[in-house]
């Protein structure tokens, strides 16, 4: 349902975004692309089929939308894909998000594989963070899990991220059972040797393939036990923002790993983001059935007399139809009719 309000209540106070449960968003997740590198099982198929580029945003729609929501409250950005550094001139676009009034942080999510060439571009743009998915250091688990090489190109990527100055790298470690059991203190320990910040993620029902089970979901709290018992007990971090899906532990000795349990203990109760599709669609949920199309506002399809002002209406609507949790688990609980990577990670 594309552009519709569905029903619902929004208060325009201070926040600017607050939903009918007192959420105020934030955050907002913007996918630049559909296109990747890889075909990950619990994002793409193998025969992943993209948009046109022509109907994905251009730069001025991505910066003209985000103005808009900068206006109504939004502080941070999260670029995402689809793998984003495949978009041609990714660094001019984030320059721009960057300079946009009420933006205070630019973030990126990557799979790292063209990270060594684009890393000292990304910083000089302002960019203030990168978050690299990798789910095993072992060679032959990385193209099980990625259905394609390059598990070298995304530490290449890794130490290029180092060199040119960024300070804070968050690994991304998706945990599915009976596949990764054996990755998590290699990774553990990789990242305690580097000073990244590891993150677990409880495998979630969004692969393309549809063959997601709960049977599959290797819980953040069975993931911590492996820890403790080779590194001892983890001592619990007090929460900074109370918005961030992670819940973040530090190692009696030193350095940090955060859990993001959207299974077995979702955060929606807390939940401060919203989302903007490749294609110009917001989304108020990663398991959302209904879009809100910013696309056919840009482009004149809907005739607006003012495209911000509609603009900012329609976001307002999508985080008026936002609801208290995403269900799953739940009897009624639906996939939505996109995959990860057609959605944003």
């Amino acid at each position: 349902m594309n552009g519709q309000v569905e029903s619902g209540h929004i208060e325009n106070g201070r926040g600017g975004l607050v939903d009918g449960f007192g959420r105020v968003h934030t955050d907002l997740r913007v996918s630049v692309t559909d296109r990747c590198t890889l075909r990950c099982t619990y994002c793409m198929p193998l025969d992943a089929t993209f948009k046109p580029r022509a109907e994905l945003l251009t730069d001025d729609e991505f910066l003209r939308t985000v103005r808009v929501a900068a206006g109504l409250g939004i502080r941070t950005l999260r670029i995402t894909g689809g793998e984003p550094l495949l978009r041609p001139g990714l660094a001019g676009l984030i320059a721009g998000l960057v300079a946009l009034p009420g933006i205070d942080e630019v973030s990126l999510t990557t799979n790292g594989l063209l990270l060594r060439e684009q890393a000292v571009l990304l910083r000089d743009a302002g960019l203030c963070r990168i978050n690299v998915s990798l789910d095993s250091l072992r060679e032959e688990v990385f193209r099980k899990i990625a259905r394609a090489d390059g598990l070298d190109r995304v530490l290449a990527g890794l130490a290029a991220a180092k060199r040119a100055g960024f300070r804070e790298i968050r690994i991304n470690a998706v945990s599915v059972r009976g596949l990764t059991e054996n990755e998590i203190v290699p990774l553990a320990a990789f990242c305690r040797d580097e000073g990244f910040h590891l993150r677990f993620i409880e495998f979630m029902p969004l692969d393309a393939e549809t063959k997601w089970s709960g049977e599959q979901v290797l819980s953040g709290a069975e993931v911590r036990g492996i820890l403790e018992r080779e590194f001892g007990a983890l001592l619990p971090l007090p929460v900074i923002d109370p918005g961030q899906p992670a819940i973040d532990w530090r190692f009696a000795d030193g350095g940090g790993v955060g859990f993001i349990d959207p299974v077995s203990h979702p955060f929606c109760d807390r939940c401060d983001r919203l989302r903007l599709t490749a294609d110009g669609q917001f989304r108020n949920c990663l398991f959302s059935t209904t879009e809100w199309d910013a696309r056919a506002v840009l482009r004149g399809e809907t005739l607006p007399a003012d495209v911000d002002a509609t603009l900012a209406e329609l976001l307002r609507g999508c985080v008026a139809a936002k609801r208290a949790a995403h269900g799953i688990g739940e009897m009624d609980f639906q996939r939505p009719a996109r995959a990860m990577y057609q959605i944003g990670g």
